[in-house]
């Protein structure tokens, strides 16, 4: 009966630190609720958490937190990343360079976004971009971003000049 008493306190020691690891960890809706966004944390970004004095942060980061992988699984990461984010090869390739009025900002554990600003460079809409591909983000910006102001003293020859196929304000 020792033995049975014995194995049964093994056992539940053994449930009650699981219980206790699993708890350690919180779900997404609790992480979100800390401004943490469990799956794109870093669990190293917590360990720099105490550089900025921000020591009282890191024990609900490191409970948001994922870990890094090794360098054979990175590969593997950045895949799920694209697959996760179909945007990703636009922010990579030469695409976003295309776009004088673009500007790419990394800002980590946020989900990608786009800020649409009004002429003194306030916010005006800010509008979430996760499920967009490539091909949607270069149309709206070709549909929504201005081109860049014109240098009035450059002097380019873009028309043909051929006023006769131009109509003017006074024609209407």
């Amino acid at each position: 009966m020792e033995g049975l008493s014995t194995s049964a306190f093994l056992s539940l020691s053994i449930i009650y630190l699981m219980v206790n690891y699993v708890r350690s960890e919180l779900s997404v809706e609790e992480c979100k609720g800390l401004g943490f966004v469990k799956n794109n944390l870093l669990c190293s970004s917590c360990a720099l958490l105490p550089q900025y004095d921000l020591d009282i942060l890191k024990k609900h980061c490191e409970s948001c937190c994922v870990q890094e992988t090794s360098d054979s699984t990175k590969d593997e990461g950045s895949a799920k990343t694209v697959k996760r984010y179909p945007k990703a090869p636009f922010v990579k390739s030469d695409r976003p360079g295309k776009f004088p009025n673009l500007e790419v900002k990394y800002m980590g554990g946020q989900m990608p976004q786009i800020k649409l600003l009004e002429g003194d460079d306030s916010v005006a809409e800010t509008l979430s971009i996760t499920k967009w591909d490539t091909d949607t983000i270069v149309e709206f910006l070709q549909t929504y971003l201005e081109p860049p102001a014109r240098d009035p003293n450059d002097i380019t020859d873009d028309d043909d000049d051929d006023d006769e196929n131009n109509i003017t304000k006074n024609e209407l």
